[in-house]
């Protein structure tokens, strides 16, 4: 018996790739699964509230989508120190400035510097991929005397240095890594919402694109700070600056709501803002081996209940006697 095709069904799931694993999260819940040196996976289930857990702030569009960036900054660094605490060089020595640091702050050492690396790493991208485009944009101002050509040269430059950013990290081993994991993290989401079980053979078959990907809501962020800057101008260079850093919050939450919608409309407009995005995963998803898709299923199932979701939103139960019915048809179809 044939497949039946069906269309995409928004899920609520969301995920981002660590250090040999996957974080998957659903609502308050989320969970990080990874593969250890030893082979076998461990997975942590905690629950995330959010900065501003219970507020009527998250229902404000264009608002909400401020606080959703900043918390899935949060959740990423803690993802990602989870998986990193097993990979940990055990023969590193432990520093004077490790040792102060730890007096100072004592337990809250660890999330001390993990806001620490989190508001550095923020301000490296603001410098990069806000600053330094205007920076290298006004030494040919002496050249070019329409200020909006010299804006959208300004944009260009933008998302030139942010595609050439990815591509340069996508050929470092590790990265490479990651990004399979990442491809892994999208292929389980696609298949839950196109309404297939969560198995192996069927997350292998789907998609490593997803429209709700990180990468696309950074493009977007590329792509909505390029419109706001050309309208939105001042004359002194000092305030041309600080306007750029000031509108970062209003870039994230405008892009915050086209990438939802994106995630929950497939009509021709949300497909042709989508496309620029889904293209750029190609560099940041790489196709994953099946034990990384293994890892990316136990996070999944460990907040999420997957066959409750398929009977609920496509109407059918799924029970081992279906799965080895499937299975079987799929081996006739492929002899």
């Amino acid at each position: 018996m044939g497949r039946k095709k069906r269309n995409m069904k928004y899920s609520g799931i969301g995920g981002q790739a660590v250090l040999e694993g996957i974080m998957m999260k659903n609502k308050e819940q989320y969970a990080v699964a990874v593969r250890k040196p030893n082979g076998e996976i461990e997975v942590e289930v905690e629950h995330y509230y959010g900065i501003i857990h219970g507020s009527k702030l998250m229902e404000v569009p264009f608002v909400r989508g401020i606080f959703q960036f900043i918390d899935s900054m949060v959740l990423g660094m803690r993802s990602l120190n989870f998986s990193a605490s097993f990979y940990e060089d055990e023969d590193a020595k432990e520093t004077l400035a490790d040792k102060a640091f730890h007096k100072i702050f004592k337990d809250k050492a660890e999330k001390v510097f993990s806001a620490i690396v989190m508001i550095f790493s923020l301000a490296l991208a603001i410098g990069i991929f806000m600053v330094l485009p205007y920076y290298v944009t006004s030494l040919f101002a002496e050249y070019i005397r329409s200020a909006s050509f010299m804006a959208i040269i300004e944009g260009v430059l933008r998302i030139l240095i942010f595609v050439g950013y990815v591509l340069a990290i996508s050929l470092m081993k590790d990265i490479r890594r990651v990004y399979m994991y990442h491809g892994a993290e999208h292929k389980c989401i696609n298949c839950i919402e196109k309404g297939c079980p969560l198995t192996v053979r069927e997350v292998m078959r789907s998609s490593k694109q997803h429209r709700r990907c990180g990468t696309s809501f950074l493009l977007f962020v590329m792509f909505v700070s390029v419109i706001l800057f050309f309208f939105i101008r001042v004359e002194n260079p000092v305030y041309r600056v600080l306007i750029r850093v000031a509108l970062i919050p209003v870039i994230a939450g405008i892009s915050y709501e086209i990438i939802r919608l994106a995630g929950k409309s497939n009509n021709i407009l949300v497909r042709i803002i989508s496309a620029p995005g889904m293209w750029l995963q190609r560099l940041t998803t790489k196709e994953p081996d099946e034990s990384m898709v293994e890892v990316a299923i136990a996070a999944v199932e460990a907040v999420f209940d997957w066959k409750a979701y398929l009977y609920e939103t496509f109407g059918y139960e799924v029970d081992e006697s279906w799965m080895e019915e499937k299975a079987e048809s799929q081996t006739d179809r492929k002899d």
